[in-house]
C-alpha cells in the first residue's frame, strides 16, 4: 500500500511538470485533488489497513497531499502571473447611459415661485421656529386661554407651554417683537393641526403668511395685493372671492377661495386661507402704537396654491414620495 501511496506522488508531481496552461492546470486538479481524485481516494483508504499499518500510511498520505498540494498552488500562482494583463478599453460610439438626475420638489418649487412674486412686490422673507411657546402661538395673536383654538385635540402639544405651531401667524408676532413699522414680510413654513387626512386636508402642511404694517394701512390695500398676487402666479382668468370670516388676530376678517375644479370635472370654491386687518390687541402684545400703526396679514395653503395651479386634486400625492407624480414638475 505503501508502495502504491509513492507511486501515486511521484505520478502527480511529473504530472504538474506537463502543464502548460491553466486549462491544464484544472485537469490535474480534478485528476487529483478534487473529491473524486488520486488524492483523495488514497486517503480514503487508510481506513481499510491493519491498526498497525495505520499510523505510518496516514503519516505518508498526509506528507503527500500537502507536498502536491503546495506544488500545484505554486505552479497556478505563477500561471496567472504570467497571463497577460487586458486593459479596459471604453468604445465611444456605445450609446451613454443615462443618470437619474433629482429635482426639486414641486411644494419647494410652489415656494421659490410665492416667494419671487411677493420680492417683486416689495417685501423681504422671514422663517421663524416649528416649535413654538404659548405666547408666540396664543397669547400674542389675542387667542385667550378659553378660546377653542386651544383644545389639545386641535395642537400638537409637547408639554404645557410648548407646542408645534399651528399658524405661520406666529412669525408675524416674532417680527414685529424685533421690527418697528413700516414692516412688509412674507414667512413661508410647515405648520402642524390633527386634522382628519383626506383629499384637502393633512397633519403638517406649509402655509405663506404676509404682513404689512404702516401708517394709513387699509383693506383696500390687502385685496389690491391679494388680487395682483393670485392673478400672477394663477393667471389673469382667475377667480376668487372673499368672504367675511373671524380671527381673534384680525379685526375685520375674511376668507379667500379659488374656483376649483375635482376629480369629475365639477368647479367648486376651495379655500385657500384667511386674511384681515391686525387687531389692535396684536399691537399691543408687541409694543406697536395701534393708534398711529394700522396693518393687514393673511396666511395661504401652500399645497393648495399648488393644487389649484396644478391640477392636483388630492393633497397626499404631495407626501407620498411617488415618483410617479414628483417627475411631472
Amino acid at each position: 500500500m505503501l508502495e502504491q501511496f509513492e507511486k501515486i506522488r511521484s505520478e502527480a508531481l511529473e504530472a504538474l511538470k506537463e502543464v502548460k496552461n491553466l486549462a491544464d492546470l484544472e485537469q490535474f486538479r480534478i485528476r487529483y485533488l478534487a473529491r473524486k481524485g488520486q488524492i483523495t481516494d488514497m486517503l480514503s483508504q487508510i481506513g481499510s489497513l491493519a491498526a498497525e499499518q495505520k499510523p505510518k500510511a496516514g503519516q505518508l498520505a498526509n506528507k503527500i497531499k500537502k507536498e502536491v498540494s503546495e506544488s500545484f498552488e505554486q505552479l497556478k500562482k505563477s500561471l496567472l502571473q504570467s497571463q497577460p494583463k487586458t486593459e479596459s478599453v471604453v468604445d465611444v460610439t456605445l450609446p451613454g447611459i443615462s443618470q437619474q438626475i433629482g429635482k426639486t420638489h414641486i411644494i419647494t418649487q410652489t415656494i421659490n415661485e410665492l416667494l419671487e412674486i411677493f420680492g417683486r412686490m416689495g417685501f423681504s422673507v422671514a422663517y421663524g421656529p416649528e416649535v413654538e411657546d404659548d405666547w408666540h402661538n396664543f397669547v400674542a395673536l389675542n387667542i385667550g386661554p378659553d378660546h377653542p383654538a386651544r383644545d389639545p385635540a386641535d395642537n400638537f402639544y409637547i408639554d404645557d407651554n410648548t407646542l408645534l405651531r399651528s399658524q405661520t401667524s406666529t412669525i408675524q408676532i416674532r417680527i414685529m417683537e424685533k421690527h418697528k413699522p413700516p414692516i412688509r414680510v412674507v414667512a413661508p413654513g410647515r405648520v402642524y393641526r390633527p386634522d382628519t387626512v383626506d383629499a384637502t386636508h393633512m397633519f403638517m402642511f406649509y402655509q405663506l403668511e404676509a404682513l404689512v404694517v404702516d401708517e394709513n394701512v387699509s383693506m383696500v390695500d390687502m385685496k389690491t395685493t391679494i388680487d395682483q398676487f393670485i392673478h400672477a402666479f394663477f393667471g389673469p382668468d382667475t377667480k376668487w372671492r372673499f368672504r367675511p370670516s373671524f380671527f381673534p388676530f384680525t379685526e375685520p376678517s375674511g376668507e379667500v377661495d379659488l374656483l376649483m375644479a375635482d376629480k369629475t370635472g365639477r368647479e367648486d370654491w376651495i379655500e385657500m386661507g384667511g386674511c384681515g386687518m391686525v387687531d389692535p390687541n396684536v399691537f399691543d402684545a408687541v409694543g406697536i402704537d395701534s393708534e398711529r400703526y394700522t396693518g393687514w396679514a393673511f396666511g395661504f395653503g401652500i399645497e393648495r396654491l399648488a393644487m389649484r395651479k396644478y391640477g392636483i386634486t388630492d393633497i397626499r400625492l404631495f407626501f407620498e414620495n411617488d415618483l410617479r407624480f414628483l417627475r411631472q414638475f
